[in-house]
């Protein structure tokens, strides 16, 4: 038999790992997790993407009931590895879900039902979720792993380009772009401040405003001082090959070739649900939480993307890991 480096044993099993990973998204899991006439839980996991399977993982090593509700549509399907992450950094997101959901689902009290929970109300006992297709479950506790809805420029071909080659965070995907052609969409103050962060990852930097700039006078001199350049014309698409940037096509005509440009984007809840009940929203628009992750309304929590400005999978996952520790220790207590 023939002698193979460590390298390539290495390469070749992690091949092998992924190939046998990806193949199962959250509704095979459901199907082998049938529900019973019980649809009673002592907790439900609105997301099942990294806090919410975090979460219940934490649950159900703690002997919690658990169901999660995931319709399967992560908001980072699109981008195509996942950095920042110890024990799976450059691999991708759709590969750290799959292993996460094979581990979870080992855990024979924790339930996956594919589908969308559309609302919640408080019961007498603990509250109710109704799910699109008609389904009811009831819960103790209630998490919310729901994450935000990025609103972005209507540019053309931004979207397309998201989270490929127009980005977001520089501790995401700056490395990857180090030393780059590099372009900022921004104007204003946020636009200034985000433009001093970026300046760390490459010195080819320029700030398009599409537009008349908004900039101070005393801005404008610290870029000039930097060398940053600042582009005020109107952007009419983004031209690119798959979602990797080639060149902004300005409305005058003309282009400029980039290899990333970093796009920061208001936001909205993804799920309004947690309002609906009450929870309090913060002056920037993520779910208010305290040190446990619970929200104004006892007994619902919230945890990842849409409680923390912290968007990281590392993030999400501990705050998850937290939350389930956090629940089952109040049940636990509640119960003695």
């Amino acid at each position: 038999m023939a002698s193979i480096s460590r390298r390539e044993f290495i390469s070749m099993s992690t091949k092998a790992t992924a190939f046998l990973l990806m193949p199962f998204p959250l509704a095979t899991f459901s199907k082998n997790n049938t529900m019973t006439n019980n649809n009673h839980f002592d907790v439900i996991i609105v997301g099942g993407s990294y806090a919410g399977l975090a979460a219940a993982m934490a649950l159900g090593r703690a002997l919690k009931k658990v169901l999660v509700i995931d319709d399967g549509k992560p908001c980072n399907r699109q981008t195509p590895y996942s950095h920042n992450f110890l024990t799976n950094d450059g691999k991708t997101p759709a590969e750290i879900a799959a292993l996460a959901n094979l581990q979870v689902s080992r855990y024979d009290t924790v339930t996956f039902f594919n589908g969308r929970a559309i609302s919640a109300e408080k019961t007498a006992s603990g509250f109710q979720v109704e799910v699109a297709s008609g389904e009811i479950f009831t819960a103790t506790k209630l998490v919310f792993a729901t994450g935000i809805k990025d609103l972005l420029s209507a540019i053309d071909g931004l979207a397309e380009c998201w989270g490929i080659s127009v980005i977001h965070c520089p501790y995401c995907h700056g490395y990857e772009v180090r030393n780059e052609k590099t372009g900022i969409l921004g104007n204003g103050d946020i636009a200034f401040e985000f433009t001093k962060l970026i300046s760390n990852w490459t010195k080819d930097l320029t700030l398009f405003t599409n537009g008349i700039s908004a900039l101070t006078s005393m801005q404008r001199t610290k870029l000039d001082q930097h060398r940053i350049k600042t582009v005020e014309k109107e952007i009419e698409r983004l031209q690119h090959n798959n979602g990797h940037l080639r060149n902004i096509i300005f409305k005058d005509g003309s282009s400029a070739s980039l290899k990333a440009i970093y796009a920061p984007a208001p936001f909205e809840q993804h799920c309004m649900i947690p309002e609906s009940l009450g929870c309090e929203l913060t002056g920037e628009g993520y779910i208010r939480i305290d040190s446990f992750q619970e929200t104004t309304v006892k007994d619902v929590f919230a945890i990842g993307d849409n409680a923390s400005k912290m968007r990281t999978v590392a993030n999400a996952v501990a705050m998850g890991t937290s939350a389930g520790m956090m629940i089952s220790k109040k049940m636990i207590l509640e119960a003695f």
